[in-house]
């Protein structure tokens, strides 16, 4: 079987993950006993969201923020890669995130994947008082914007940008970080004209996903990026080519309706499996599989129920990793 890398969503409160722990101290150190656990466990990677409200409905729950935990769960581990599902460009001035996104890579001793994406989730905006640009259009152009800027203070000495929505004059970005030519780059969005090509001509990998139902769907959107690639002038091999994957691993007597409930957001069981995986190990495995068949080669593993108790991480540890190493 081609060879595939795995990721982990840890328990960050967004999906709800965290509201069975009351102490928010104990949150937190579950988020990273999650974490250590998948770099014990041979996991490639952890993740987080970047928002805060939780999703799909904003209640007074925990969201811990996406940076300042990416820090912690650095010094936590001391293996495993980090990165965000991804950064909202339009909560952070990008040369602030450049900025950010250096220092973590120094502290984790360059381990940082560095997510970035256009962002949607109007009310966090609004409740939070940043510009919310009504159009997708308009968001994307501001993250074609960003992408270049941070390259360049990731790269120069002194770091100058100017662009419709974004200016830098001789920004000093010391220390760079450690990963050389700069931490990988991960564009999430499935957009064929705009979001893949910006993944294409800046990008390290690409991200998108929740179609489980129709595995060409994939195999179309990599050949979308192959052509991309191809204008630039890259190999689209050298390209990550990943999906979140929603994941419920199902053990003897466990309900699947009620094991979901919390996960399907006003679905339906057979409307969640569209794009989510429920069922036992098998099942799990032929559904990875099939990605895998479709060009994916690197698959991170979301909406785990139960996970913040770290026994169902075990079980995955045990029961599927091991059919693709």
């Amino acid at each position: 079987m081609t060879p595939v890398r795995f990721g982990l969503f840890v328990p960050q409160g967004w999906i709800l993950d965290l509201v069975d722990i009351e102490d928010p101290v104990e949150q937190y150190e579950t988020m990273s006993r999650v974490a250590q656990t998948a770099e014990r466990l041979g996991f490639d990677s952890i993740w987080l969201f970047d928002h805060f409200h939780t999703y799909y409905k904003p209640v007074l729950e925990t969201t811990f923020e996406c940076w300042t935990a990416t820090a912690a769960l650095a010094r936590d581990t001391s293996r495993i890669r980090l990165g965000q599902m991804v950064t909202c460009n339009g909560y952070r001035n990008p040369a602030l995130l450049a900025k950010m996104a250096s220092t973590v890579d120094v502290l984790s001793h360059g381990r940082l994947d560095f997510g970035i994406g256009a962002g949607w989730y109007e009310h966090e905006y609004l409740a939070y008082g940043y510009d919310f640009p009504p159009t997708p259009g308009e968001r994307l152009r501001m993250l074609g914007e960003a992408l270049p800027l941070i390259k360049a203070m990731w790269t120069e000495p002194y770091a100058s940008f100017k662009g419709e929505h974004y200016e830098i004059s001789g920004a000093i970005n010391e220390p760079k970080g450690v990963q050389k030519p700069h931490p990988p780059i991960w564009v999430g969005g499935s957009g064929e004209k705009v979001t893949l090509r910006l993944a294409a001509r800046y990008g390290d990998a690409t991200n998108f996903g929740g179609h489980l139902d129709d595995m060409s769907w994939y195999a179309h959107k990599f050949d979308v990026i192959r052509t991309h690639c191809e204008e630039f002038g890259r190999d689209a091999g050298s390209l990550i080519r990943s999906t979140n994957v929603e994941t419920t691993l199902l053990r003897a007597g466990d309900d699947p309706e009620e094991l979901t409930k919390r996960y399907r957001r006003d679905q339906s069981l057979a409307e969640y499996k569209t794009h989510a995986i429920v069922g036992g190990p098998q099942e799990v495995i032929d559904t990875y599989g099939r990605l895998i068949d479709a060009g994916v080669n690197y698959i991170v593993i979301s909406d785990v129920p139960g996970l913040a108790t770290t026994d169902i991480l075990e079980y995955l540890g045990s029961e599927i990793l091991p059919a693709f190493r």
